[in-house]
C-alpha cells in the first residue's frame, strides 16, 4: 500500500506542477493546482505516518524518508501559509520538491536504521524541529531565488504574463526574512534537543560526531544571516546570503548523511 500512495502522490504532485505552471504562464485557474497538491501531500502523508508506526520514528533515519519528510513539510507549511499570502510561484517550486522526493523515496532501497531506542521520548522531540526547521528554510531559499527572478524582471524589458504574477520584491524580502527567523529558531531547538538525545543515547551532549560538527558550522551561517539584516543587508545581497546559507546546509546535510553518518548512522 506505501509504494502505490508514493506513486499516487508522485502523479499529483506531477499535475500540481504543471497545473501551476499553466497559471502563471498562462493565467489559468490556481484552483486545480492547489487541489492536485492536497492531493498528493495527503497520499504523501500516509506514507510518512505508514513508515513511522510500523518503525517509530526511526524510519525516517535513511537519508531517502528524511528528504522526503522534509519535503512534505516544505508543502505542508505552504499550503498553510498561501491563503494568507498567495504566492502561487512558491507552489511552482514545491510541487516539483514533493514529486522528487516521493520518488527517490520510492526508488532507493533503504539501509540499516539507526540503533537509537525508539521509545525515548526525545527522538520525536529532536526529529519534528529540526525536519521542519529545514523545510522552512527550504522555502526561504525559494521565497529568495523568486526575489531574484523578479528583481530581472524588472530590470527587463518586455514583461511577460509572469511577472505579472509575482508578488512585489518587498513582499518577498519580508517573507524571506520571517521563514529564515522561524527556520533558524526550530534548527537551533532541533541542535538543542539533540543535544540532550545524545546525553542520554551516548551519555555526552557533544562528541565531536560529523552530524553536530556540520550543523553547529550551518547554524552559525544562518546566525549570521540574521546578524547582516540588523546592520542593513536587504532584498538582493539578503536573498544571495540566504541561498548561500541554503546551498551549503544542503550540501553538507546530504555528504554527511551519506558519507560521514557516525554514530547517527548505526
Amino acid at each position: 500500500m506505501t509504494q502505490a500512495m508514493l506513486l499516487l502522490a508522485a502523479g499529483a504532485y506531477a499535475l500540481a506542477t504543471l497545473m501551476f505552471l499553466l497559471h502563471l504562464l498562462a493565467g489559468k485557474s490556481r484552483f486545480y493546482a492547489q487541489a492536485c497538491l492536497g492531493i498528493a501531500a495527503l497520499s504523501h502523508a500516509v506514507t510518512l505516518a505508514t513508515r513511522v508506526g510500523e518503525l517509530g520514528f526511526r524510519g525516517l533515519a535513511p537519508l531517502p524518508e528524511q528528504l522526503s519528510a522534509i519535503a512534505w513539510l516544505a508543502v505542508f507549511v505552504y499550503l498553510l501559509f498561501s491563503p494568507r499570502a498567495p504566492v502561487a510561484v512558491l507552489g511552482a517550486l514545491v510541487a516539483p520538491l514533493g514529486w522528487v522526493a516521493v520518488l527517490s523515496a520510492y526508488a532507493f532501497e533503504v539501509g540499516p536504521l539507526p540503533t537509537t531506542s525508539s521509545d525515548n521520548v526525545w527522538l520525536p522531540i529532536h526529529i519534528a524541529p529540526a525536519l521542519l526547521g529545514y523545510a522552512v528554510l527550504v522555502l526561504a531559499a525559494f521565497l529568495s531565488l523568486i526575489y531574484l527572478l523578479q528583481e530581472s524582471q524588472l530590470k527587463g524589458r518586455p514583461r511577460g504574463s509572469l511577472f505579472r504574477r509575482l508578488p512585489p520584491l518587498e513582499t518577498l524580502d519580508h517573507l524571506n526574512h520571517r521563514f529564515v527567523v522561524w527556520g533558524f529558531v526550530l534548527f537551533t531547538l532541533g541542535i538543542v534537543t539533540g543535544a540532550v538525545l545524545a546525553q542520554r543515547t551516548w551519555g555526552s551532549m557533544w562528541s565531536w560526531e560529523p552530524v553536530q560538527i556540520w550543523s553547529l558550522v550551518t547554524w552559525l551561517m544562518y546566525a549570521g544571516l540574521l546578524q547582516a539584516r540588523t546592520v542593513g543587508w536587504r532584498g538582493r545581497r539578503a536573498a544571495q546570503l540566504t541561498i548561500a546559507s541554503f546551498v551549503f546546509l544542503l550540501a553538507s546535510f546530504v555528504t554527511v548523511n551519506l558519507f560521514f553518518p557516525g554514530r547517527h548512522g548505526m
